[in-house]
């Protein structure tokens, strides 16, 4: 998505009322304003702990959309988080943060994805997984790009997508590839890391 579409995109969901950047004056001034972290929305993590999207920044982001019970599409997208992850090297790894951000708003409480982290060993301490209300999936899904419908079973028929966020929350790159390693988005994210690691960033959340 160029930074014309994508600020065209924050414009719509305002103009839908979904409060695009109602954020603290100094967040604000700090976010540039083709920044993911300018959506308003509240998230509740594994630990029941809520958190705004702009708590993210200060460090690259891989992010992805989910949802606990799903058998198929979602454990592939854990998967090929989990193997960019171990392409990282130590200080890399300590570096980034990885986030998954459910469609389920009913059924993914905090007790599920808590449950869903240690059953696949995800270290918390890096990995967020995290839920949100209905209003707030949509908003997430549409600035990323990710297409989604709920099914007459419960399911979600959606499209799968990691996407790597910058520092301050713009997209840099995204990938649909979650059988082999995509290398492109791995380069992406190691050259996000350099680049802010030189400019001395400190890690958000």
């Amino acid at each position: 998505m160029t930074g014309s579409r994508y600020l065209l995109m924050l414009a719509a969901l305002c103009a839908d009322g979904y409060g695009i950047a109602a954020a603290p004056p100094h967040l604000s001034q700090q976010l540039p304003g083709d920044s993911v972290y300018r959506l308003d929305t509240t998230l509740t993590d594994q630990d029941g702990g809520n958190f705004k999207l702009e708590n993210l920044s200060g460090r690259p982001v891989l992010i992805a959309m989910f949802y606990a019970s799903c058998k198929y599409v979602c454990p592939l997208i854990v998967d090929a988080m989990s193997r960019i992850d171990r392409a990282l090297s130590g200080d890399e790894k300590r570096a980034v943060h990885l986030v998954l951000v459910s469609f389920d708003s009913e059924r993914d409480t905090p007790g599920v994805l808590k449950e869903m982290a240690a059953q696949r060993h995800l270290d918390t301490t890096r990995w967020t997984l995290a839920r949100t209300d209905a209003a707030g999936v949509r908003k997430l899904a549409a600035v990323l790009g990710v297409q989604y419908r709920a099914t007459t079973t419960g399911e979600f028929n959606h499209s799968s997508i990691i996407t790597l966020l910058d520092s301050e929350g713009r997209i840099v790159a995204r990938t649909a590839r979650m059988s082999e390693q995509d290398q492109d988005l791995l380069q992406s994210l190691q050259h996000e890391l350099a680049r802010n690691k030189g400019a001395g960033a400190d890690p958000g959340r």
